[in-house]
């Protein structure tokens, strides 16, 4: 009978784990966005494989943040907006929302921009017409969250997920890799200023604030207090079993920014213009053939359709957590498309507004990481679940090294150096 029993409570603890897997891979998706594309594509056809090691730290730096930001939801049964909201004074508070959703507006642009360069890709339309088309199809998306929940709107994400990973994986198995240079791409090191700037944004920006915003707002409304009762026990186990959701979640992502600049390194390297999508997109064509070429359109489409009603779900728990006003779902994916669609109208180049996205990003992020890990961090906030002094150590870390990369990043842009 014991040994029954305990089959039972292992069975029950797999079962717990198995369904608290969902907020991650949402909150993933910000971690495999267009700019995600731009970057990983850029730096293997310019560098090959001497910047796979960026992509290494920056996921396990990603893993760090977002399983903080889902631990706050869970301990507190707050998002963080919320808790930031309710620590601010009303100036400051509504100065920190300003930059917040100028944060969130500029990564809705990429990932629309994105969505529309694929449709652009695949069926010849118009840039500012497939922008009207992802953001009809992003309210699709955001309706499901609306009529049927949070967690029917996680498994249509991870779908697309999927067909991320598939689209932007395939290229592998039609491509040769060196795999001695490969390896050597695991060790840190650069060739000129150039790969240091590259490294810093795809380490920088591939924390994206909206994402640290979010996963918390995911996780509250998951296993908030009605979940968990504030029993100890049980917040334990859903700890425990977030782990293995960040895990999994960023693993597949990891996977896929991996597999993006091992492509663009084996196949793509030293070929002209492949420094944006479209020109990714067309040596991608020319080298491994048509099919691929469409798979990884399909698979650009699938990270802007997604990305971008994650991005408006962000928005809305920004919004709602700091100025305390719920604004429908699809009456703010009218208003925020809108800046993604001036863009798009006067002819701007697309590239250039993905990069100059990435910068603006790139303010945001000190604004949100530093709170977390000082929430994450607290014992007045956290109680018993307060981070241990080594998970303290390497959240402060990670806040620092972003934060400076990004200052570096900002100022190299600005001074274009």
């Amino acid at each position: 009978m014991p040994k029954s029993s305990g089959l039972t409570r292992g069975q029950g603890r797999a079962r717990s784990t198995l369904l608290a897997l969902g907020p991650a891979f949402v909150a993933a998706i910000a971690y495999v966005d267009p700019g995600n594309v731009a970057a990983n594509l850029t730096a293997g056809a310019r560098y090959g494989y001497l910047l796979l090691w960026v992509l290494i730290v920056a996921n396990a730096i990603a893993v760090l943040v977002q399983y903080q930001s889902a631990k706050i939801g869970i301990v507190t049964g707050q998002s963080l907006p919320e808790l930031l909201g309710a620590r601010l004074k009303d100036a400051p508070r509504r100065a920190y929302w300003i930059q917040a959703e100028l944060v969130a507006a500029a990564t809705d642009i990429a990932e629309v921009l994105g969505g529309a360069i694929a449709l652009h890709l695949l069926f010849g339309i118009p840039l500012l017409v497939g922008g009207v088309i992802v953001g009809i199809a992003s309210m699709v998306l955001l309706s499901i969250q609306s009529r049927r929940g949070q967690r029917s709107f996680e498994l249509v994400i991870i779908v697309l997920l999927a067909v991320i990973v598939v689209g932007f994986m395939t290229g592998l198995l039609f491509t040769g890799l060196d795999t001695q240079e490969a390896v050597a791409g695991i060790v840190p090191r650069f060739q000129g200023t150039d790969s240091v700037l590259l490294a810093t944004s795809m380490l920088g920006a591939t924390v994206m604030p909206h994402a640290i915003y979010l996963h918390s707002a995911l996780a509250r409304d998951r296993h908030g207090d009605s979940a968990t009762g504030h029993d100890p026990g049980r917040i334990a186990q859903l700890l425990r079993a977030t782990r293995w959701d960040v895990g999994g979640a960023l693993f597949v992502a990891g996977a896929v920014n991996i597999s993006m600049l091992l492509l663009a390194a084996s196949a793509l390297r030293g070929i002209e213009g492949t420094d944006s999508i479209e020109g990714a997109h067309a040596a991608v064509v020319a080298t491994l053939g048509p099919v691929v070429g469409v798979i990884f359109a399909i698979g650009l489409l699938a990270s802007g359709l997604a990305s971008t009603s994650v991005g408006t779900y962000a928005g809305s728990v920004i919004m709602g957590g700091l100025l305390k006003v719920q604004i429908p779902l699809l009456a703010r994916r009218v208003v925020t498309i809108i800046p993604a669609l001036i863009v798009l109208g006067i002819g701007f180049d697309p590239t250039r507004a993905l990069v100059l996205s990435q910068v603006v990003l790139s303010f945001g992020i000190p604004f949100a990481l530093i709170p977390l890990v000082f929430l994450a961090s607290s014992r007045r906030v956290m109680g018993q679940f307060v981070n241990a002094p080594w998970l303290r150590v390497a959240g402060w870390a990670a806040a620092a090294l972003i934060t400076v990369l990004n200052v570096l990043l900002i100022v190299l842009v600005v001074t274009g150096d």
